[in-house]
């Protein structure tokens, strides 16, 4: 099966987009590694804490659609050049530095996931 470092998949984040929102706080994707979709996304850490799936969901052209709800049949799509906006609500977070976490299935790939650090934007 082939891999693909967390390095790579790390260029899908856009660098400092990570920004405090009303509801909890919010980062956005941008795909310039090729079109792919992922059959089942797990949750999203925090500073190494994991995030309860029906608090994650995604916006990709106007529609938002829930971590938990992602399927074979209802997959996460993440379109060449395409913004997609990662949002997490019921979560503060504090001043300073974060580690966020990503982790997602892929059809032939298996298990993919990568992590970046940054300091969230005020909304």
């Amino acid at each position: 099966m082939i891999t693909v470092p967390s390095f790579i998949l790390r260029r899908l984040y856009v660098n400092k987009s990570l920004r405090k929102t009303k509801s909890g706080f919010e980062f956005q994707l941008n795909n310039k590694l090729g079109s792919g979709y992922a059959r089942k996304l797990l949750p999203l850490t925090l500073d190494d804490v994991e995030l309860p799936l029906e608090q994650c969901r995604f916006t990709v052209n106007g529609q938002q659609v829930s971590f938990k709800d992602v399927s074979v049949e209802n997959p996460f799509t993440l379109a060449m050049n395409k913004k997609t906006v990662i949002a997490v609500n019921g979560v503060n977070l504090s001043g300073g530095n974060h580690k966020i976490g990503m982790t997602f299935e892929v059809a032939g790939l298996g298990i993919l996931k990568f992590d970046f650090n940054d300091v969230a934007a005020d909304d």
